[in-house]
């Protein structure tokens, strides 16, 4: 198991917990706010409301900003909010690399220094630290190491007078609460590098193999058909601009079938009558939100991989259908296939070289939709190839920016 991996289990697992007990209480909020009974249950519900609103704010790290008034209102400033509610008291400091990234309550220049000071300290000893204040009667001043992979990345600091224990207990709890949505943050960044990542890689595919054989296939036509090489050259810029746009993440089920669509053309000016093409496309599917290059890779092994190696040719299916609350893609060629055995490896092992697209494609499709969001595959040795893919219709959760540009219509 991963070190990604492990945290996202851990973290996930506490994550969890927060949230049963979050619907426990929402129930009994629900069914009238008498049946919150102790004023226990009711401090237990406003502490789950501010950590929970403090997490959203907390999750784009500590290096946000490093000037306080550079960002006004930022996301750490609003975190600060929430945690001095939580721990009820005057005034709550964050601090990363020597300077206030976020503070609530008092806001003097001695309480900043102050804050600053002991956050050196904490991050030296790696420790709680308290001044002034602890013997309960007057103002004192705490910090407690947010540690996040063994590193002290801030110092979590409140303020209070007086300074009561059970503070001071608090605070180191929360610093390591602070911890745990700042390591989520990381993974989330980690996915997202990944995700850019496995993009990059799917670009690097089309490159070698195909643009040699396309710019041969359009030479050929240069004489012999200029009018035909011109659309050719054409179809080549809008596959190439769409294949390697950098904008977003997501793209629409139309936008990649016209990107489909050169691609096709381009393979046509080789193959000749060896390559049919049959598109089956319920108009309703058109707008569906899809991963960006989600199709077209499974389209590119399909003629690279199952037709190309056999001299006859062959024919290839595309269909999207309309199926209730999600929008299902098939992509079918009747190839030469492969062993069941052999795909099953492919797709559960790091692999390079041949089809390595499938592969980034059925990952991705698993990061973003689930476990039983990956590719359904159907093969067999000369039996040609059916991929399945099902997208959800209603995916509000991602911001598609679509972009419409670079692709000729």
């Amino acid at each position: 198991m991963t070190e990604a991996t492990a945290w996202a289990a851990v973290l996930g697992a506490a994550s969890g917990a927060l949230i049963t007990v979050l619907l426990v209480l929402a129930r009994r909020l629900a069914r009238g706010g008498g049946d919150l009974g102790s004023d226990a249950e009711q401090a237990a519900y406003r502490a789950l409301h501010e950590a929970g609103l403090a997490a959203t704010h907390l999750r784009g790290g500590l290096a946000a900003t490093h000037l306080r008034g550079g960002l006004a209102g930022s996301d750490l400033d609003r975190a600060a909010r929430h945690l001095r509610s939580l721990l009820g008291s005057a005034t709550v400091a964050l601090v990363h690399e020597g300077r206030v990234v976020a503070l609530d309550g008092e806001t003097s220049d001695a309480v900043q220094d102050a804050a600053v000071s002991l956050a050196a300290r904490v991050a030296d000893s790696g420790r709680r630290q308290v001044t002034g204040g602890t013997d309960g009667e007057g103002k004192g001043i705490v910090g407690a190491p947010i540690v996040v992979d063994g590193r002290v990345v801030g110092v979590l600091v409140a303020v209070a007078d007086p300074m009561r224990a059970a503070l001071v207990r608090a605070v180191g709890e929360v610093a390591d609460w602070c911890a745990a949505q700042l390591a989520l943050g990381e993974l989330d960044a980690s996915r997202a590098a990944l995700a850019e990542a496995e993009l990059r890689s799917l670009r690097a595919q089309i490159s070698p193999h195909f643009i040699y054989n396309a710019l041969t296939a359009i030479a050929s036509f240069i004489t012999t058909e200029p009018a035909r090489a011109r659309e050719l050259v054409l179809e080549f810029a809008d596959f190439t601009r769409y294949s390697f746009r950098r904008q977003g993440e997501f793209t629409t089920l139309a936008e990649e079938l016209r990107s489909i669509h050169s691609y096709l053309e381009l393979e046509r000016a080789r193959f000749g009558d060896r390559l049919q093409v049959v598109l089956r496309i319920a108009p309703e599917t058109l707008a569906t939100v899809i991963p960006f290059l989600s199709v077209q890779p499974i389209v590119e092994n399909a003629v690279r991989h199952g037709l190309e190696p056999g001299e006859r040719g062959g024919g290839i299916r595309i269909e999207a259908r309309d199926d209730a609350t999600h929008t299902e893609i098939l992509v079918e060629d009747d190839g030469v296939g492969m062993d069941p055995e052999a795909l099953r490896t492919l797709l559960n092992t790091e692999a390079d070289g041949a089809h390595v697209g499938i592969r980034n494609v059925d990952l991705r499709l698993r990061q973003l939709y689930g476990p039983a969001g990956g590719l359904v595959v159907e093969t067999n040795t000369g039996a040609g190839t059916l991929v399945r893919m099902r997208v959800p219709k209603s995916q509000p959760q991602h911001d598609l920016a679509l972009h419409t540009g670079g692709v000729r219509t």
